[in-house]
């Protein structure tokens, strides 16, 4: 029997209109490299990974850098220019620059660009965890802070129960061929596995890791560093 074989792929056209940065946040420099570098880097290094590609904005000046610098991810990373308005769009198009290479049964890790904490060790849990499953998975944090809903005008309307919570994390992985059918039927989904729950089926959540941590404000800059400093020591 062929084994499986597993590809990732990265969203990376977002203009990270939080960060309040003169870049795109993927970009930001981390423990002396772009955001983005550390995410390829990863997933280039891994044997289990067959090849990665990379979706970034049609008019997106800073990649070309990126790929020169430091060293050569050729052969094991393509980027693809056709970056969509939404990370569903992005994704997407990327499936869609991935048909060549890849079988319908055969294995995506969508990780999203601005969680350069990822390890090898993190992707291959989640890849021992579901590469027998009938739907797939993703890495994803039990929820231990008590949860507030906000009544709308800074104060508390409720305490939410935490039980069964989980925050959802990348990577999030699906066979080709029914993440495309997921992604082509849905509406709008903020991440792969609600475009699968949407076909009524239930992927399987697999313990992640705070390094994992998704930097979307300033603050997370600093922490994803400590991360990443810290792995590198």
């Amino acid at each position: 029997m062929i084994p499986p074989r597993y590809f990732a792929l990265i969203p990376a056209a977002g203009v990270g209109a939080r960060m309040g940065a003169a870049m795109p946040k993927q970009y930001a420099s981390l423990a002396g490299k772009p955001m983005l570098r550390h995410v390829l880097d990863t997933f280039a290094g891994m044997e289990a990974i067959t090849h990665t590609f990379a979706v970034v904005g049609g008019s997106d000046g800073y990649i070309d850098d990126l790929m020169r610098n430091g060293p050569s991810l050729a052969g094991r990373v393509t980027i693809v220019r056709d970056g969509g308005d939404t990370r569903r769009q992005s994704v997407l198009n990327g499936l869609l620059a991935m048909r060549p290479q890849i079988a319908d049964d055969e294995w995506v890790l969508v990780h999203d660009a601005a969680r350069p904490g990822l390890s090898a060790g993190l992707a291959v849990r989640l890849i021992e965890a579901l590469h027998a499953d009938d739907v797939g998975g993703l890495l994803a944090l039990p929820i231990v802070d008590t949860l507030k809903r906000s009544d709308g005008a800074g104060r508390v309307d409720a305490t939410v129960p935490r039980d069964g919570l989980w925050a959802a994390q990348t990577p999030q992985m699906f066979r080709y061929g029914l993440l495309r059918k997921a992604l082509e039927a849905a509406a709008e989904v903020t991440d792969e596995a609600s475009a699968i729950e949407a076909l009524g089926l239930t992927p399987r959540l697999v313990p992640g890791s705070p390094r994992n941590l998704k930097v979307t404000l300033p603050d997370d800059l600093a922490l994803a560093e400590l991360y990443l400093k810290a792995l590198n020591d």
